[in-house]
Parts: structure tokens; C-alpha cells; sequence
């Protein structure tokens, strides 16, 4: 470690957003390059710092400051500089130089002790002076906040934040309670003010802790899915959380009941504790559904002989369900249609698009995804919007306000479909029932037996089970369908029967290993070989995918060496490490969270942007195009060539995609997957984990691993428990 002490004579670059800092510092004769998280530095300033020289490839010697203290400038000189380098506000050289003059080594102690003695210079009104005074002393009290929060181990851009949020306050905040931070600052979680709060001496028993750990534990189960939990779970996790004896839990409930941070509900024989706003948006969702949920008359073989008409017009031909579907729609304004792969859901909603289309009526589509909203572009030939786009996404601080579209600004629609309904969470749900006015067709299709949503809720599920609306179920295989061994044996998983694995299909295949890593290397081979030249598709569009984050044949270990061998070092290729993760330009890469406030832009030849908007999303995948060491940015691009430029602070939202869960997969279509198989938790190896991975492919599925873990995942019927209420609620509205 060494300590250089100068003036910062020229900053040159900062990141408003985490502080980073590239400046010149003037230590005597010499000019030295700095860099570090240096948010409140201002030019003029002396600076005693510690850190240690690094050599970058492109700027050269760089110093690299860990800890620094500013020092109160003690010759004119340096008084002079520091009040004329424009660090306080209406003070120039010129009458630095003045103030200075008239004061000398008495400046600072005059500014911070007896500011209206300033008015005594020609030029400085009283109230100038005590603005002079009042920004000296509140630069002083930020740099004394600043280094009093990384006691608490806390990074500067996180000391950042929270000084932003609470300024003075913030001595006392962290004296008295601490977890006050986990509810109100984006970025500290219970575990970061629990943390300061056992540094800063509070009790493991406090009332504030306990209550923040219940509230922590509702919304780290919200991330598995729940919108509630049982209030013995909720006791469990909360005191295998805390550590401590929960004996009061219901007094701590009720509190937290009465200042309307939960709901707790007594029905269907337990006790379920909601985090408010969870128990709200399912209530709300289950209303507005109610609402869209109306019928009227109308002269079925009038509207049947139409849609045969259209059969013979479009040259399709369809099935009594189908038929069913498209009747149900007219009269109702609320439809689910649900069904396997190739059974039909496409060629109905096109002829649904042609009937609604000769009444003269609005159609708007949507899906979840971009990738479902191109393919159901290309299925229609009409343009489908992901429900963001369609909802006019605006960048809002949360998704109640993150969109356009709402309840005072309805969609311009009379039919709307949506595709891959199983992936809708009880968030979008919301947003888009928001957006629509009763008298709107809604019609909602999707496979139930996919995996629920990667958000909270089971949305699709749990309005089908309600018997509340018109549900059609197509059953169906189509002769095309029928040709593909992909569509026929994803049925069969469905059924829950054993097909022969014995690759003589052209699209389903079986190579079966017991070894983990052989396992990765005939992976390698096929994503980067094989698959790509027998499905005519380019390396980065075929897809590992795989049941597990952690383990031998985790996302996390598969990652790192998928990428080593599908995309390796390159000297040409610039590298950033965040975290325990390496990115590398070329490396292809997901969205792990909604962020609705980025910005993507489109661009044309020469790079010039042609289109821009707002908003990506959890699942989202896209190619690095570049990693710029200098302004500390990497440029993403994503489909629909939308590029997007991540702050390093941000990259906590990417991760590596050559290989993704099953989960995180829902709502893509890939030209082919591979997927390695191996023994994993039984709750997770389960028969829809399986259907869901195999219904990703669209030309080719190839599993490689052990026969015997294919077949009791196709036995295991076990789903993990999501606790959801959006059936019961539409069932005590129908009720009323």
C-alpha cells in the first residue's frame, strides 16, 4: 500500500452513477492518473490517498485509490485553488483570489466559524456568504458521512445512495434502526442492514430486527413464487433467519398488520401472511378479471357458418375445439385456450384474427417475451408486441408505474390475445388488466402443463382452476405435428408414458452418459459442431439448457466452461470481471431482473440509432459487442438488434447464457436444445420441468446423460408448491 498526497487538478471522467472517477492529481513536480470510487472529490482539492500503481493497457499508469482524506488546505496557494476551482458555487479565481487575499491563512476558519465576515469583500452579499459557508460545510459533512458508512463495510456507491436518501440523518438512522434501510434504499437488503446493525451494537432481539425479518422472508419467497406464506412456514423461515425464538410472532403480525405492511387471512383451514401489496395485486387482478369476465347473445350457427367460411378461405381445416374456441371468444369476454404443441393453438388464433378482423374490430397481440412475440409475429403475419411494449413501457420507479398504458390510459383494443400465458406473473397480470376497459375481448392462451412463471404467482393455472371463464382445452395432434418425434414424445411425457430411446428419429435423440463430464464435452461438441450445421442455425442460437443453478451440471458450472470453449480468450477480445464472473466481448449473455428504466436504442448502418425505448426484461438474452475499460460501460446487443449500454455497477443484472435453467427458458424457441441430465433434487427433476425443456426445440432436442433420471423425471408428478389465491378469489367474487 502506498500514500500520495496532492491536488486534483483535472477530473477527468465520472460515472453519476456509482462514482467512479478518473482524475490528474498534482503531487509537487509530478502529475499522476487516479482512479476508485471518488464521488465527492472536486477540483482544487488536497488529498492524502492510499491504493497502489496498476498498469492499464490502454491509458498506462494508472494509481488506484482504496481509502483517501481530504485535507483542509493549509498555505494561500492552495486555499486560492481550492475555492477557485469551481467546487463551491459562484466563487471564480477571481474572487478566490480576493477572499484569500483579504483573509490569508485565516480563510477556512473565517468561512466555517464566521461566514458573515465574507460581506466584508467587494463582490459577497450576506447571503452569498452564507451560501459560500453553508456549501464548504456541507461538502465537509458529506466526506464525514461517506468515510463514517464504510465502517460499516459498506462499498461508496452504496454510501452514495443511502447519504442521497437521508443526509445528516444518517447517524441516527444506523443508531436506531438500521433495517429502516432494507425497506427504503434499492440495493440494501436485510442481510446489508442486519449487518450494520449488529456492527452498530443492536440487539439479535430487537423489535425492529424481528420485523424486518419477516418482511425479508415474504419477499425472498415472492422470488420462489409465493404471493403468501403459511404462518408456520413463515415462523420457521423466520427464525431459522434470525436465530432467535419467535414466541411473540402474532404480536409482531398484528403491528405489522395494523401500519398495513401485511394482510393476514384466516381461510381454506390456515393462516396466510401476505406482504400488502402482494395480497393486493392478486385481489385487484381477480376483480378486474371478474369484471372482463361477461357474455352476451349471439346466433351460434351464424357465427359458425362464418368461421367455416374462413376455413375454405384460409385453407385450414379445424377441429370441433377449435370451432368452440373461436364461438366462446365472440360470445365472452374472457377466454383461456390451452393446449400441447401442435394442437392447433396457431392456425386458431389465425382464423380468430380473421373473423374479428372481417367485423371491423381492433386486434392488438402480445406475448411475455420478444422471442414469443417474434414467433407469433411470424405464425400470424400480423405484428405481436411483448405486453410491455404493447402497455408503453415509460421507466417508471415500479411496475404500478412503469407503463404507459393504465387505467386512465386504456389500450386502444377490441380483441386482445395473448400468447405463453403460463409465463405471465401476477406483476404483468395486473399491469395488464389495468390497461383494459370492460367490453374488451381478452383471450388468453397458453400450456398449462409448462412451468408456472419465473414471478410470483400461477396465473394461468389458478384461472383455469377457478372455473370462473370459458376454458377450452385442444387435445388435438395435427398430422403435421404429428410427423415431428419432438411434439409426439412431449405428449407422451405429458401422459406420463415411457417412449423407446433408441434414436432412429431425426429430431429426438438420446445419447446416453453417466459421467458429468463427458457429459460437457459432448455438449461442447453439438453446440458448437454438430447442431449448428444440422439444423441450419448459427452456434449462439442453439441452447444448453439444464434443471439446476448449482452442481456439476449447474448453469454456473456449465457457464464458465462453455464459455472457454465456445467463445475463449482472444487478445483482441477485451474482458471485465464483476463479481466471480468473467465477461467477454462475443459471450452471450441474459437479463436476470425487469429493469424498466434502461435505455435501448436500435441502430441503422454507421451505428446512427434509428428507434429507441425503455425497458428489458428477465430472460432476455443478447451477444456483448463491446466492454470500454474507459467509460466503464459494456454494450449489449439484444433481438431485434436493440443495443444497450450497461454500466459496470450494473452488471449484477447479466449473466452468462450459453447454458440456462429450464425455468428461465419459458417462452423461447430455439432452433435446438441440448440438455444434459444427471440425478438432481426430486422435488426439481419433475415431469413439467421435462415437457417444458423438451417444447423448447423446435427442430432438434438431443439429451445427453442417463436414461434412468429421463424416465423418473416423466414418473415424478410432484410440483414444487407455489402458494397462490388468485382461483380462490375469482371463486368468492363468483360468489357475490
Amino acid at each position: 500500500m502506498e500514500v500520495i498526497e496532492g491536488y486534483v487538478e483535472h477530473i477527468v471522467y465520472r460515472n453519476s452513477d456509482n462514482g467512479y472517477t478518473v482524475m490528474n492529481l498534482v503531487s509537487g513536480e509530478e502529475e499522476i492518473t487516479c482512479v476508485g470510487m471518488l464521488p465527492f472529490l472536486s477540483e482544487g482539492e488536497l488529498v492524502e490517498a492510499s491504493g497502489h500503481y496498476t498498469e492499464h493497457a490502454t491509458y498506462g499508469e494508472q494509481f488506484q485509490i482504496d481509502s483517501y482524506e481530504v485535507k483542509t488546505p493549509q498555505d494561500v496557494m492552495a486555499m486560492e485553488r481550492y475555492l477557485g476551482s469551481g467546487a463551491i458555487k459562484g466563487v471564480g479565481s477571481a474572487l478566490a483570489a480576493r477572499i484569500v487575499r483579504r483573509f490569508k491563512e485565516d480563510t477556512f476558519r473565517i468561512i466555517e466559524m464566521e461566514p458573515e465576515r465574507l460581506a466584508e469583500i467587494k463582490g459577497i452579499s450576506e447571503r452569498k456568504a452564507r451560501e459560500i459557508a453553508a456549501q464548504v460545510e456541507e461538502k465537509r459533512d458529506m466526506r464525514e458521512a461517506m468515510i463514517f458508512l464504510q465502517q460499516y463495510g459498506i462499498s461508496m456507491a452504496l454510501a452514495l445512495k443511502i447519504y442521497q436518501r437521508y443526509g445528516a440523518e444518517i447517524y441516527r438512522v444506523i443508531k436506531e434502526n438500521p433495517y429502516r434501510m432494507a425497506d427504503e434504499i434499492t440495493g440494501v437488503g436485510f442481510k446489508i442492514a442486519d449487518e450494520i446493525a449488529r456492527k452498530a451494537g443492536i440487539h439479535t432481539d430487537s423489535d425492529f430486527r424481528i420485523r424486518s425479518g419477516i418482511f425479508y422472508v415474504l419477499q425472498q419467497a415472492s422470488s420462489e413464487g409465493h404471493l403468501y406464506l403459511p404462518r408456520e412456514e413463515l415462523m420457521r423461515r423466520t427464525t431459522e433467519l434470525l436465530g432467535v425464538s419467535l414466541d411473540g410472532l402474532d404480536g409482531f403480525l398484528a403491528d405489522m398488520a395494523v401500519e398495513r405492511k401485511i394482510v393476514v387471512k384466516e381461510e381454506e383451514d390456515e393462516v396466510k401472511i401476505y406482504a400488502a401489496s402482494y395480497y393486493y395485486l392478486e385481489l385487484n387482478a381477480a376483480k378486474m378479471l371478474h369484471d372482463l369476465n361477461v357474455s352476451g347473445e349471439i346466433q351460434e350457427e351464424k357465427v359458425v357458418e362464418k368461421i367455416r367460411r374462413l376455413e375454405k378461405k384460409n385453407g385450414t381445416v379445424l377441429d370441433e375445439r377449435q370451432r368452440q374456441a373461436i364461438i366462446e371468444t365472440v360470445r365472452c369476454g374472457l377466454v383461456v385456450i390451452t393446449g400441447g404443441p401442435g394442437t392447433g393453438k396457431t392456425t386458431t388464433i389465425n382464423t380468430m384474427i380473421s373473423y374479428f378482423e372481417e367485423e371491423g374490430l381492433e386486434i392488438a397481440l402480445a406475448a411475455p417475451t420478444g422471442r414469443a412475440a417474434k414467433r407469433m409475429t411470424e405464425a400470424t403475419g400480423y405484428e405481436a408486441k411483448t405486453i410491455h411494449r404493447l402497455l408503453e413501457v415509460t421507466g417508471g420507479p415500479d411496475s404500478a408505474s412503469s407503463f404507459g398504458r393504465n387505467m386512465e390510459n386504456p389500450l386502444d383494443a377490441d380483441v386482445i390475445i395473448v400468447d405463453e400465458m403460463s409465463m405471465v406473473d401476477i406483476h404483468l397480470l395486473h399491469a395488464l388488466l389495468s390497461a383494459v376497459v370492460v367490453g374488451t375481448r381478452l383471450v388468453m392462451v397458453g400450456d398449462v402443463n409448462q412451468l408456472p412463471s419465473v414471478g410470483p404467482g400461477c396465473v394461468l393455472k389458478d384461472i383455469i382452476d377457478s372455473e370462473q371463464c370459458r376454458v377450452v382445452r385442444l387435445t388435438k395432434i395435427f398430422r403435421q405435428a404429428e410427423e415431428s418425434d419432438i411434439v409426439v414424445n412431449a405428449h407422451r411425457i405429458n401422459r406420463g408414458e415411457h417412449m423407446l430411446l433408441d434414436n432412429k428419429s431425426r429430431d429426438f435423440f438420446f445419447l446416453k452418459r453417466q459421467d458429468a463430464n463427458v457429459i460437457i464435452s459432448i455438449a461442447i461438441q453439438l453446440v458448437k459442431e454438430k447442431m449448428p450445421r444440422y439444423v441450419h442455425a448459427d452456434q449462439s442460437e442453439i441452447q444448453v439448457l439444464t434443471p439446476m443453478r448449482k452442481g456439476l451440471l449447474g448453469v454456473e458450472r456449465l457457464n464458465r466452461i462453455l464459455q472457454e470453449y465456445l467463445n475463449p480468450k482472444d487478445e483482441r477480445k477485451k474482458e471485465h470481471i464483476r463479481g466471480e464472473t468473467l465477461f467477454r466481448e462475443g459471450d452471450k449473455v441474459m437479463q436476470i431482473k425487469n429493469n424498466y428504466q434502461i435505455e435501448w436504442e436500435v441502430r441503422g448502418r454507421y451505428g446512427m440509432p434509428i428507434d429507441r425505448g425503455l425497458g428489458v426484461f428477465n430472460g432476455d438474452t443478447g451477444i456483448i459487442r463491446e466492454i470500454n475499460e474507459y467509460t466503464e460501460k459494456v454494450t449489449v446487443e439484444f433481438d431485434e438488434h436493440r443495443y444497450i449500454e450497461y454500466p459496470f455497477a450494473s452488471l449484477e443484472e447479466l449473466e452468462l447464457a450459453y447454458a440456462v435453467t429450464i425455468h428461465k427458458s419459458q417462452g423461447s424457441e430455439y432452433p435446438a436444445v441440448v440438455i444434459p441430465l444427471l440425478a438432481g433434487p426430486r422435488m426439481l427433476m419433475n415431469r413439467n420441468l421435462l415437457y417444458t425443456a423438451v417444447t423448447r426445440a423446435k427442430s432438434c432436442v438431443t439429451l445427453v446423460g442417463d436414461p434412468e433420471v429421463f424416465y423418473q423425471m416423466i414418473d415424478n408428478t410432484t410440483e414444487q408448491k407455489r402458494y397462490s389465491s388468485l382461483a380462490l378469489r375469482l371463486r368468492q367474487l363468483g360468489e357475490l
